[in-house]
Formats: C-alpha cells, sequence, structure tokens
C-alpha cells in the first residue's frame, strides 16, 4: 500500500505545525541569499526531524559534509547537549565565515567546528578523538559514495549516517536520468544498501534522506 501524497495542502500543515524554522533561520536564509549563498538547505521539517533524532540517539557528536550557510548546522546544534559538537566541513572560506558569524548569534558557536577546504582530501587524513553518533553529508552529489566510504569508519556501533537528496528530485528511479547529480545518487543509495554493516532505511521527506545504522 502506497503512503498517503503529501498535497501542498498537506505540506503547507506540516510546515506550520512541524517545523523548527524560527526567526532566527528564515532571518539567516534571507541574509544567506543577499549574500549570494544559494537557497539549497533542508526543509524546515527535515531539520525538526534531525532534531528530534538526535535528541532521541542522546546524540553528542555530529559530521557534517557540506554546510553552505549553517542553516542545518545551526539546527542540529541546538539539539545537542552542552559539550556536543557538530564538526562541519565547508569547501567555500566564505561560506565557512558565514556560519561562523551566524552561529556566534545564534549562541552555538561553541557547538560548532567548521573545517574549510575539500572534505575528502580532509577526510583523507582526519583522526578525531572520538567516533560520531551522526554523520549528514549534504554536498557533492558525485562524492557522495566517497564521503559514505570515508565515514562510515567515523560512526560509532549504533550511529547514524544519512545523505540527502536520496530521492533526486523525483528521478531516483528513472534509469534513462542524465546528470551527474542524479547519477550520483542512484550510486549512492545503491552504495549505502550494499554496506553490510549497515541497516538502511529511506525516509521520504523533504527530497529523500537514505539512511543507514551502524550494526558493527
Amino acid at each position: 500500500m502506497k503512503g498517503t501524497p503529501v498535497t501542498d495542502k498537506v505540506y503547507d500543515y506540516i510546515l506550520e505545525h512541524f517545523s523548527a524554522e524560527d526567526d532566527f533561520l528564515r532571518t539567516l536564509n534571507e541574509e544567506a541569499q543577499a549574500a549570494g549563498i544559494p537557497a539549497i538547505h533542508i526543509a524546515p521539517d527535515q531539520l525538526a526531524f534531525l532534531q528530534v533524532m538526535l535528541k532521541t540517539m542522546g546524540a553528542r557528536y555530529v559530521l557534517e559534509i557540506g554546510s553552505l550557510a549553517g542553516y542545518s548546522t545551526i539546527g542540529m546544534a541546538r539539539a545537542l547537549p552542552e559539550g556536543g559538537k557538530v564538526v562541519a566541513f565547508e569547501l567555500s572560506a566564505e561560506n565557512a565565515a558565514f556560519i561562523r558569524r551566524k552561529a556566534e548569534e545564534a549562541g552555538v558557536a561553541d557547538k560548532i567546528e567548521v573545517h574549510i577546504g575539500d572534505a575528502k582530501k580532509i577526510l583523507a587524513g582526519y583522526a578525531p578523538d572520538h567516533q560520531f553518533d551522526f554523520v549528514f553529508i549534504d554536498a557533492d552529489k558525485s562524492g557522495y559514495t566517497t564521503y559514505l566510504e570515508q565515514t562510515v569508519p567515523l560512526l560509532r556501533i549504533g550511529g547514524l549516517i544519512a545523505g540527502d537528496n536520496a530521492l533526486a528530485w523525483g528521478q531516483i528511479a528513472d534509469e534513462d536520468a542524465e546528470g551527474n547529480d542524479v547519477r550520483g545518487m542512484q550510486r549512492f543509495n545503491k552504495a549505502l544498501v550494499a554496506r553490510l554493516e549497515l541497516q538502511v532505511t529511506m525516509v521520504p521527506i523533504g527530497d529523500g534522506m537514505a539512511m543507514g545504522v551502524k550494526l558493527f
């Protein structure tokens, strides 16, 4: 049996009652767009989902690949306890500076650590002093499979990994789809399912989150 279709009316209801976006995050989006940063962050209901999940897990350490303007970074940091940390990898130095400034304004600067540069290169030599509870991938789609391979070893047993845009803008099941982004997501989903140490699922929220919990 198929799920209930999410019409515009239903989605408006979800955003009205189940959104994690507040005035600060709305203003962040406006300032980001004014600064030339694309408005391609996760949806407000997706952020609410991540916050509930992080709190349920009792998560302390989050690794984010691709932070853009810091919408999800700050949102996830808000869900962490004192001493928790979101380690964010962002390619753009300008975006990283924007994230740090907004994190200060949001009062969560002590919970956010931004690394600037190509995440693949950083991860190749990355050796944190702790494992992560959650890994969130939302960067270049062609690189998702590489990020998966690099970050699963950094995830604790019982930790979660998720890739955003897992439905590839509605084209994920189209074998003839063109474009590196769609094909990248198809490769990622296939690679995620093939990881024996992960129990996986697809959460059809926003553009979809493919997720896996690390079993061993």
